[in-house]
């Protein structure tokens, strides 16, 4: 069955271009980013481009440095798993695993959470097998990553950094500062800044919330005197993935009974992008049965058609068995929760993502400092 899915213009970049051009950029050998002596990309989680759009009149600093052009496509699913690593490795989720924010390990049929699975135990160390790129190579100078001080030691920040000098600063506008201090300090760096602090807020409170917006106006100030304290640094600004907010009277919920459990042995994903592992022989009938309930407001696919439509990029053999046998997508503003479970806290949350549409999938890409001269 033919999928219909949202296209993005040939124009827009890849999330995992972003790295390898910015390491050019800094040989003088960039075919999009001129030249510059050092250079900060910061990674603002849970920020899409629609969002910045709308709330421009409160992000005056990154609106003037972007237009509609502006912006890159991010991963699928759309969830920073995903999204970090392959910005990290310069690889698809297809190759190196990372193919949403919960999915099931194929060796041991436990659901693992793929950004705490190996604290938790349920992810083997190898799982993410590609490269970081900031590990020391010899076409680039020093690496730093700046980010909140409980990521140091996690096995995603490893598997996705490893080799970088890590530093940590809890606070907001310090973190921003101290990103911009070492690039200035370290000619031929890069310096990879996280600031996690806007994702947070959108799902307690929603993007749409007024504390979102106080949140992105500080984030909009501290930036702002991040380009303008270090004039030699080439910035680039860009997202995870956007976010869209669910209320409560939106909610999917899927209870004992339901038809679209019938032959589902798991569920993982998130409430946007369930991956469902279903039982022996039984995925084209799963399929079908949530076609038949929610083709309207979710893109249904099989594991099968979702490599073949490249959504999750090309896919190696031994990543195939982690994708849920079926795929359910949410395109209208819904979110799918198993009711089943005893723990119900997820359900209150606002601001959501992971799936294929724009919102979620299209995020800033804005050029400040020495990039923007």
């Amino acid at each position: 069955m033919p999928i219909t899915l949202p296209a993005h213009s040939p124009r827009t970049r890849s999330l995992t271009d972003v790295v390898p051009e910015m390491f050019r950029s800094l040989r003088g050998e960039g075919t999009w980013l001129r030249p510059v002596r050092s250079a900060v990309l910061v990674m603002l989680d849970g920020v899409g481009a629609a969002q910045l759009r709308a709330r421009s009149g409160h992000a005056r600093f990154l609106a003037s440095v972007g237009g509609p052009r502006d912006v890159a496509r991010t991963t699928f699913p759309s969830t920073t798993a995903s999204a970090l690593t392959s910005l990290l490795t310069a690889t698809s989720p297809g190759r190196n695993g990372m193919l949403g924010y919960r999915v099931r390990v194929p060796a041991t049929g436990r659901v693992a959470n793929l950004l705490h699975g190996w604290e938790d135990g349920d992810l083997p160390m190898d799982w993410q097998p590609q490269t970081p790129l900031t590990r020391p190579q010899a076409q680039h100078g020093p690496v730093y990553v700046v980010s909140k001080p409980e990521f140091a030691t996690t096995g995603f920040t490893r598997s996705t950094t490893d080799g970088a000098e890590f530093i940590g600063v809890s606070d907001l506008d310090e973190r921003i500062a101290r990103a911009g201090a070492i690039a200035a300090q370290h000619p031929g760096s890069f310096t990879y800044l996280y600031v996690p602090e806007l994702d947070g807020i959108g799902h307690r409170a929603g993007w749409e919330s007024g504390a979102w917006t106080d949140g992105l106006e500080r984030v909009d100030a501290a930036l702002r005197d991040l380009a303008r304290a270090a004039p030699p640094v080439g910035v680039l600004i860009t997202a995870d993935h956007g976010m869209i907010d669910v209320p409560a009277s939106r909610h999917v919920l899927l209870d004992d009974g339901d038809p679209r459990l019938e032959g589902v042995a798991d569920i993982a994903g998130e409430p946007r992008m369930l991956h469902l592992y279903t039982q022996q022989q039984a995925a084209d009938a799963v399929a079908g049965v949530w076609r038949a309930a929610d083709a309207e407001r979710a893109w249904v696919m099989t594991r099968d058609e979702a490599i073949a439509a490249g959504v999750f990029g090309p896919v190696s053999l031994d990543m195939v068995h982690r994708i849920g046998d079926v795929l359910v997508a949410a395109r209208a503003r819904v979110a799918y929760y198993d009711n089943r479970l005893d723990d119900r806290s997820p359900q209150r949350m606002v601001g959501q993502h992971g799936s294929l549409t724009l919102e979620e999938s299209v995020v800033p890409l804005l050029r400040a400092g020495a990039y923007a001269a």
